[in-house]
């Protein structure tokens, strides 16, 4: 008998110990993105053009002038290459942060502004 109570308090011992090294994870909300999903923007069809239009002005972003060189033919790997997009935090990209105030008098609207954010917040692809 004393055997019995002596296993079941250890029994007991163990089970309270085991009981007090839980620990609650609290695992942080994901953040749902107020843009919502970004939508598909093709580079060669949609922003290229724009960036021609807009930026590719004599004296401004053209060979020869003020990086990035925005041509059609060019443009693409001068953003990319160029260290202008930043795929992981869209709003500190320098394209977004000079297409969204500091090329004030070139200003691509803010329909225009929110596909190339919807650009490089899909990685910016070359498509």
């Amino acid at each position: 008998m004393k055997k019995i109570i002596t296993y079941a308090g250890f029994i007991f011992m163990v089970a309270v110990a085991f009981s007090g090294c839980y620990t609650d994870v609290i695992r942080p909300e994901a953040k749902s993105d107020p843009n919502g999903p970004p939508q598909a923007v093709s580079y060669k069809t949609e922003l290229a053009p724009m960036f021609e239009t807009k930026c590719a002005l004599s004296g401004c972003h053209v060979s020869g002038a003020h990086h990035p060189y925005m041509t059609a033919d060019v443009s693409y790997y001068q953003i990319v290459n160029g260290g202008y997009v930043n795929t992981s935090i869209p709003d500190q990209s320098l394209l977004m942060i000079m297409i969204r105030g500091e090329m004030s008098q070139y200003i691509p609207s803010s329909k225009d502004q929110q596909k190339v954010y919807d650009w490089i917040r899909n990685g910016a692809p070359n498509n």
